[in-house]
C-alpha cells in the first residue's frame, strides 16, 4: 500500500513509485464498473453505458472519491510537488486511487478489489445518476477527459448571447478546442447550455 501513495516524485531508491500500480487499478476499475452498470441498466446501449462508464472513472469523478476519502493527506510526495498543491491536484489524486485499488487487488484479491469499488465508486455514481444529477457535468467532464489524452490544453466556454425575459431566458454558449473542434449548445441555464455544447464537440470528435 505505500507504493501506491507514493508519486514519482518521491520514488524510493530503487525507483519505485506508483505508476505501474495505476495502470492495473484502471484496468481493474473499468472492469467492475462496466459489470455494475451492464446488471443496472439492461435496456442501456452501448453508448450509453459507454458514456456512464466514462463518467465513472473519470478524472474529476476519482477526484472527488479521494478527496472524500482525504487520500492527498496520505501522499508520499517531493517537498517540491507538495510546495505547488500536489496534495490537491486532481490528476495526481485520480492516479493514487487507482494505485491503490491495485494493491487492495493484489493483496486481497479481485473479490476484495471490487467491494471498494462499489462501495467508494459506484454506488454513490449510481446515486447521482437516479437523483438526475449525473447530465450536469458528464459531457463537459468527457470533453475535458479527451482534451488531456490529447495533449490538449482544457475546452474553453464562450456565451454566444442570452435572449428572453428572465424568467425564461435561453443561452447560447460555444466550445472550442486548440485543435479546432467546435461545438455550440443552447439551453435554459449557463450550465444547461455548456453541457449541449460539450454534447456537439464530443460527437464532433467521433
Amino acid at each position: 500500500m505505500l507504493r501506491a501513495l507514493t508519486h514519482r516524485s518521491a520514488r524510493d531508491a530503487e525507483g519505485h513509485d506508483n505508476e505501474r500500480l495505476e495502470f492495473l487499478g484502471d484496468a481493474i476499475l473499468e472492469l467492475r464498473v462496466s459489470e455494475r452498470i451492464l446488471d443496472a441498466f439492461p435496456e442501456a446501449s452501448e453508448g450509453e453505458l459507454t458514456r456512464l462508464r466514462g463518467w465513472m472513472v473519470s478524472a474529476r469523478n476519482l477526484t472527488v472519491v479521494a478527496e472524500r476519502l482525504n487520500l492527498g493527506e496520505h501522499l508520499r510526495l517531493s517537498r517540491s510537488e507538495d510546495s505547488v498543491g500536489g496534495r490537491h491536484k486532481q490528476r495526481l489524486l485520480a492516479n493514487a486511487l487507482e494505485a491503490v485499488i491495485a494493491a487492495i487487488y493484489r493483496d486481497g484479491g479481485y473479490a476484495a478489489a471490487a467491494a471498494v469499488i462499489d462501495a467508494q465508486i459506484v454506488t454513490p455514481s449510481l446515486a447521482l445518476h437516479q437523483a438526475g444529477a449525473l447530465h450536469e457535468f458528464a459531457y463537459k467532464s468527457a470533453l475535458q477527459e479527451r482534451a488531456h489524452a490529447a495533449g490538449l490544453p482544457l475546452p474553453v466556454y464562450h456565451l454566444v448571447e442570452a435572449t428572453g425575459p428572465e424568467h425564461v431566458k435561453q443561452f447560447t454558449v460555444e466550445v472550442r478546442l486548440a485543435d479546432g473542434t467546435l461545438g455550440r449548445g443552447a439551453g435554459g441555464t449557463k450550465k444547461q447550455a455548456e453541457q449541449r455544447a460539450a454534447a456537439a464537440a464530443l460527437a464532433a470528435l467521433t
